[in-house]
Formats: C-alpha cells, structure tokens, sequence
C-alpha cells in the first residue's frame, strides 16, 4: 500500500519546516508526499524544494485551499490520500503504519478517521482542546457536526467515486466532501479512537464568530444542494454543544 499525503501551504515558511519533518519522521516509508504552494513569496518555495522529503512540488497561483487540494489530489498515485495543512504536523512516528493496518485489515474499508489535538505555538506539546470522532454518525451532518478532517484518510477509489472538493466554499468544502462521502454515497468508515495530527489553534474555519457564521452559511447551502434537510438553527445548535464538549475533554 502507498499513501499519498497532500500539504498546501501559501507563505507558510515559519511553519512548514515542522510539516515537512513530521512526514519525513513516519516510520511507514511507502509515502508518496506532494507539496501544492500557491506562488508563496516568503521563502516556503527554497525551504519545500530544498526538502528531500517532498516527492511532488506544485507552485503556482491557485484559486484557494480546496482548488491546491484538487490539484495534490488529482496528482497522487497513493491508494490512500491524507491531507495535512502546512501548520498541522503527524503526533507521533508510526501515524501512517497504523492508518495503513486499518485499511490492510479491511479492504473493502473507504475511509479512516482520527483525532486532532490543538496547540498553540507557545507551546506545541500541549493539548489546549480536543476534536475526536468518538461518537461520530453521518447522520450528524444535518445538525453540522462533521469528524475531524485533518485526521481522515480516504482511498483514491472513494475520491474517483465522489469528486473531490466543489470551489466557491471558504470553509466548507471539506464538510461538503465528507457528506457526500459518508452520508450520501454510504462509504464504508472506520472510527480509528487514535490521535493523529496537532493543529495549531487560530486557523480559517477554528476562529471566531466570523467564521462560525460563514461556516453556517456554507453548510446549509451544502445540505441543500445535496438534498438533505437542515436549517439554520438546527445548524447553530452545535456551537453550544461542542462548546460544552470541549469543557469536558479538555
């Protein structure tokens, strides 16, 4: 098995050396790692081109986060596809041998999923929060809860299946792909109950009321266009909700 892991990143020099080295770190070696910048111009395209970790570097401007992922997407030649952000980096060294064992022992399995602690970059060793997919059914996504994404592997075949990211969202694309992916197509999931990735705090859909309400937005446009009944305030009852939850893993 290859698994192919996608880092998109735009002026990320001050974090993507930690990306690049927790991949290079991965004790499971048949890792094909594509890089997709987007014309950065602080220096991330010496730093991604000097690595020899990287196996594909794409640099050029592009039309947004999911429009790079589409591109590392379209370019991997993995059975499996993992993405992690240019800010995100692998918890431990044997994260890709354990996704690997779930989807050996399963070969009919599409989709694992993980679990993302947060840190912040005072301190990139401590778990200010948790985002777990314990728990997680696909008929949450109507109420707009969705696993965490920086810890869901998918087989190529499921992204041949199901497309990969619409353009147009902000936010959430990802929440649109995994929907149309686990609720309306029915792929076969796995909850792996193991963490994954630490994600830096701070990022485009984890800050603010902002971007809880564009986030909102995006997903019951979403919902709509796939035909799956939602509104507005079943949508914005999971903010007190996973508020509460984060109380109690934290």
């Amino acid at each position: 098995m290859k698994i192919s892991i996608i880092t998109v990143s735009y002026n990320s020099s001050e974090t993507i050396v930690g990306t690049i080295n927790s991949v290079g770190m991965q004790q499971f070696r048949h890792v094909e790692y594509i890089v997709v910048d987007g014309a950065s111009d602080d220096g991330t395209y010496d730093i991604v081109a000097s690595s020899c970790v990287v196996n594909k570097f794409i640099s050029e401007p592009d039309s947004g986060i999911y429009d790079a992922m589409n591109k590392g997407i379209h370019s991997a030649s993995g059975d499996v596809i993992g993405i992690l952000n240019s800010d995100d980096f692998f918890v431990h060294h044997h994260v890709l041998d354990e996704v690997s064992e779930l989807f050996s022992k399963d070969t009919e399995l599409d989709v694992v999923l993980g679990d993302v602690d947060f840190v912040t970059d005072e301190n990139l060793n401590k778990t200010v929060r948790v985002y777990t997919a314990a728990g997680f059914k696909p008929w949450m996504f109507r109420f707009g809860f969705m696993p965490p994404h920086p810890a869901v592997f998918v087989r190529k075949s499921a992204y041949d299946r199901v497309g990969a990211y619409k353009l147009g969202y902000k936010i959430a694309a990802d929440f649109d792909f995994l929907t149309r992916l686990l609720l309306l197509d029915g792929a076969k999931y796995k909850v792996s109950g193991r963490t994954w990735v630490r994600m830096r705090t701070g990022g485009a859909s984890t800050s603010g009321i902002k971007s809880n309400l564009i986030s909102t937005k995006e997903m019951l446009r979403s919902l709509k266009e796939n035909g799956i009944y939602s509104n507005a305030f079943l949508l914005l009852l999971r903010l007190p909700i996973k508020y509460i939850k984060q109380i109690f893993l934290k």
